[in-house]
């Protein structure tokens, strides 16, 4: 096999994945929980449909014949993948969009060694633009995962399908023993007080053992009454780890008082001094509270893309990128 027959293999590989890079992109655009994740995504699409029109330029110049039927392949399996992606929770989504830019990173890296050897200084350079931006695409699916690992608020969030698949997930994995004994004290507490009857016994321990992102789809009318109820029989009872879930659930919901937020006076302040404070937390759980009690009440744009911003520099700690 000639080199430049490996090389037009590889633009053509790098064609199809291209084109469904830049429709998945166009598919996470729904997702983003800012307009500025909003833009970038946006950007991102277009970046990809002008890299594109690169690589299809690049292999005409070698002798490559035009392929109209790689666009359409890559179109129909991001179309494919978005659906399927409605099965499964958030991050395995995330997972998959990061394998297929390691792909794309890795198949550009072999470009470029093919281009030199070859002696092609065209896709050469095209070789080195491809993994500028792959690298730079999987630092950022990087942090975004690492910012669901720390319980957001991530740059994209999930469909109420996603919610409700990851919930699903996350309560099949949930160690045996770790779940019923949180049932069993939940309802331990309720039962010794007399204060609920059996459905709620019912739902109120099967809330506390299961508190995941699908609690705000799935939970009914009276939920943050039978939380705050399940909260303060197990504080009275002495079952702290029964009370922290039940409180874990209403700050999920963003039904928390102002005065159980992590700043002080939030409520008193102004949009640029709220989104400053926000800046200021340390812990992913505080800007998760306050990014809940934000949405469900005031819900100002740029006190909302404070917390993500927040969010995506402790993410980055977490998984060792420096800006």
């Amino acid at each position: 096999m000639t080199d430049n027959t490996k090389l037009i293999n590889q633009l053509r590989a790098l064609l199809l994945l291209t084109q469904t890079e830049e429709q998945v992109a166009r598919t996470r655009i729904g997702q983003a929980r800012t307009d500025a994740v909003r833009r970038e995504l946006t950007q991102n699409a277009d970046n990809a449909a002008e890299r594109t029109e690169a690589i299809t330029e690049q292999l005409r110049a070698l002798g490559g014949v035009a392929d109209v039927v790689t666009p359409a392949l890559g179109r129909l399996g991001a179309l494919v993948k978005a659906v399927f992606d409605q099965a499964e929770p958030i991050e395995e989504a995330l997972l998959q969009d990061l394998t297929l830019e390691h792909q794309l990173l890795d198949r550009a890296t072999y470009l470029k060694v093919l281009a030199e050897a070859a002696k092609q200084t065209k896709a050469q350079h095209l070789a080195e633009r491809l993994i500028t931006a792959h690298k730079a695409t999987v630092e950022w699916l990087t942090v975004v995962l690492a910012e669901e690992a720390l319980g957001g608020p991530a740059a994209l969030q999930a469909t109420p399908f996603q919610r409700v698949a990851g919930g699903a997930t996350r309560l099949v994995n949930l160690p045996v023993r770790f779940a019923a004994d949180s049932v069993n004290r939940a309802v331990d507490s309720v039962q010794q007080v007399g204060e609920e009857t059996g459905d709620k016994v019912s739902s109120v321990a099967g809330k506390a053992a299961q508190f995941t992102d699908a609690v705000r789809e799935t939970l009914v009318v009276g939920r943050s009454a039978s939380l705050r109820r399940a909260e303060r029989i197990a504080r009275r009872e002495g079952n702290r780890s029964a009370a922290d879930t039940a409180k874990a659930a209403r700050e999920e919901l963003g039904d928390v008082s102002a005065d159980e937020l992590p700043i002080k006076g939030f409520d008193s302040l102004s949009t640029n001094d709220a989104a400053k404070a926000v800046k200021g937390l340390t812990s992913a759980h505080d800007v998760r509270v306050i990014i809940r009690y934000e949405e469900t009440h005031k819900n100002r744009s740029s006190v909302i893309s404070a917390a993500q911003t927040t969010v995506a520099g402790l993410a980055k700690d977490a998984v060792g990128i420096s800006d």
